[in-house]
């Protein structure tokens, strides 16, 4: 990776408590032209000199995917190069494998972000089978909720986990929701409701307690799931990608599960786990070295699947 360049939007976005579509696409569009300009300084490349030009064709907000599609296309056309249109998840799920000797292999892998939390197992690079997947708030959602509940800033996610190091994880009971239900899928909505039940009966607010103890019973769940994942499939490998993926209590609990089990875990690096454009375009470039493009007719897709079978696995 000769340069990397991230734009974000966390900063204007706080003051609505969470992402606002229209704010975000006028936000994009702006960013776009000085980060592309950023990037080629960075890495000393002119735009002439790109092999091909790719972009998230989604999941995502459209407003926002349309801006970053239409732009790489057009550079695509201006330059006469390939386009290639990439799966935001496929990015995630593949970014523990950024230069890495052996690249892709088989593997387990636990994409915790935002908007996703899914099992899925990777046989080779493009042939993935979903094992299961959250059947309402997604991780990262959960953890963005409770922190607002708390009166955290936004993003919740982050500092939930900075306030829970300083906190007691066995201090509230929380429940582990769908731990044994024998498949993979997952469930935070309930542990969410649980935490906002609580609040009115307490006297005071033991903020780094109550953050400790709802990590805890969101990493519990993930990573008991995760390694009984791997079991089942009988893989030797477990990758983990996504914004949660950051989350210290997750990592350190997740290493020591692996350990345990005689599993090889590769985590994506924390700057690699964000939302980024560098997953992306090692998707992009993977793909292209197999002779792969994608018209310049494809279109966006706001709910677009990682795999065409989303009927979870047990």
């Amino acid at each position: 990776m000769l340069a990397s360049e991230v734009a974000s939007q966390i900063a204007i976005h706080s003051a609505y408590g969470g992402v606002v579509p229209e704010v975000a696409s006028r936000n994009h569009l702006r960013a776009l032209k000085p980060v592309i300009e950023r990037v080629l300084a960075a890495s000393g490349v002119a735009l002439a000199d790109v092999a091909a030009f790719a972009a998230t064709s989604g999941p995502g907000l459209a407003t926002s995917l349309m801006i970053g599609t239409s732009a790489a296309k057009g550079l695509a056309v201006g330059f006469r190069r390939p386009y290639l249109a990439i799966n935001h998840m496929e990015g995630h799920l593949l970014s523990p494998f950024f230069d890495t000797v052996e690249g892709v292999r088989p593997a387990v892998a636990l994409i915790v972000s935002g908007g996703h939390t899914m099992l899925v197992e990777i046989e080779a690079m493009g042939k993935y089978r979903l094992l299961g997947q959250t059947v309402d708030d997604a991780a990262g959602e959960a953890f963005d909720k409770v922190g607002k509940l708390l009166g955290l800033p936004y993003p919740g996610g982050p500092n939930v986990d900075r306030m829970a190091r300083q906190g007691d994880p066995r201090r509230f009971d929380f429940p582990r929701s769908m731990l044994d239900s024998g498949d993979f899928a997952f469930s935070f909505s309930g542990l969410k409701t649980a935490v906002r039940y609580l609040l009115p009966k307490l006297a005071e607010l033991p903020l780094p307690d109550l953050c400790a103890s709802f990590q805890e019973a969101v990493v519990d769940v993930l990573v008991e799931k995760t390694v009984r994942a791997a079991r089942a499939t009988r893989q030797r490998v477990v990758a983990l990608s996504g914004g949660v993926s950051c989350n210290s209590r997750l990592r350190e609990k997740m290493r020591a599960a692996c350990a345990a089990a005689g599993l090889e875990l590769l985590i994506a690096p924390p700057a690699l786990s964000t939302d980024n454009a560098a997953m992306i375009g090692y998707v992009a470039a993977l793909r292209l070295a197999t002779g792969e493009t994608s018209p310049l007719t494809a279109d966006i897709d706001p709910n677009l699947r990682l795999v065409a079978d989303l009927r979870a696995a047990g």
